[in-house]
C-alpha cells in the first residue's frame, strides 16, 4: 500500500490522521473500494486506533468511507449517480455565493478572476490535473470570501472532496476549455455588476462540469 503517511509529531492528533487520509482518498492514493484496516493505518501514523476510527467515522460521514458491520472499512466507490447529485448542490452553494458576491467584488477581485482563469486553461492544455482543479477552486474561492458567509464556506468545503475525488479520476472529461470560456464570460458578468446573470452563469458552469464527469459514454 504506497501513500504519504508517515508517524506523526504534532499535538492535534485526530485532525492529522483526519486529513492524511482524506487526502489519501481524494488523491486516489487510496483506490475507490480499497480496504482501511484500522491497526495498520495506526502504525503507519504512529498512534493508537483511536484517532485512527475517529477519522474513519468522520470519513464516513462524508460519504469517502463506507464501513460495513462486521466487515472491513473500505474507500467508498466512485457513484456517477451520486455525484449527479452532488454537483447540483454544488451548483446551487456556488451560484449563491456569487449572488451574494457580485456586488462586493472590487478591481482586485476582478484580477484575481481572470489570472486563476488563465492558470486553469494553462493546466488544461498541459493535462495537470492537479493544477487544473487548484486554479478552478482558486477562482470559485473569490466569490466565496467576497461573499462574507462562514456558513456558505463550511458547507462547499464538506462537499469538495467528493468532487475533487471525481475530477481526478476522470480528467479527461476536463480537457475541454469549455469551464474557461464560461469562466470569461462569468468575469464579464460580473464587470457589468450583473449579479442576476453572474449567479446564472456560475450555476451552469458547476452542471456542465459535472455533466461532464458523470457522463456514462466517459466511464466506458
Amino acid at each position: 500500500m504506497k501513500n504519504n503517511i508517515q508517524p506523526l509529531k504534532r499535538l492535534s492528533l485526530r485532525e492529522e490522521v483526519y486529513q492524511t487520509l482524506k487526502h489519501n482518498i481524494v488523491m486516489l492514493e487510496f483506490q475507490p473500494e480499497q480496504k482501511l484496516q484500522d491497526k495498520e493505518l495506526a502504525e503507519q501514523f504512529g498512534v493508537s486506533r483511536t484517532p485512527v476510527r475517529e477519522a474513519l467515522k468522520r470519513l464516513e460521514d462524508e460519504g469517502l468511507v463506507q464501513t460495513t458491520p462486521g466487515s472491513s472499512t473500505k474507500v467508498a466507490p466512485l457513484n456517477l449517480e451520486e455525484a449527479k447529485q452532488s454537483f447540483i448542490v454544488v451548483a446551487a452553494l456556488h451560484a449563491l455565493a456569487a449572488k451574494l458576491a457580485c456586488t462586493s467584488l472590487q478591481e482586485e477581485d476582478m484580477g484575481e478572476l481572470i489570472k486563476h482563469n488563465q492558470s486553469l486553461e494553462h493546466a488544461i492544455k498541459t493535462r495537470n490535473v492537479l493544477k487544473a482543479i487548484e486554479a478552478d477552486e482558486a477562482f470559485h474561492s473569490v466569490f466565496l470570501k467576497r461573499a462574507n458567509n462562514i456558513e456558505l464556506e463550511r458547507v462547499v468545503k464538506q462537499t469538495s472532496a467528493k468532487i475533487q475525488r471525481l475530477e481526478i479520476a476522470r480528467f479527461s472529461s476536463l480537457s475541454s476549455l469549455a469551464s474557461v470560456d464560461q469562466h470569461k464570460e462569468i468575469i464579464n458578468a460580473c464587470r457589468q455588476k450583473d449579479a442576476a446573470l453572474t449567479t446564472q452563469l456560475v450555476e451552469t458552469n458547476w452542471l456542465t462540469l459535472g455533466e461532464a464527469l458523470t457522463s456514462e459514454e466517459e466511464s466506458k
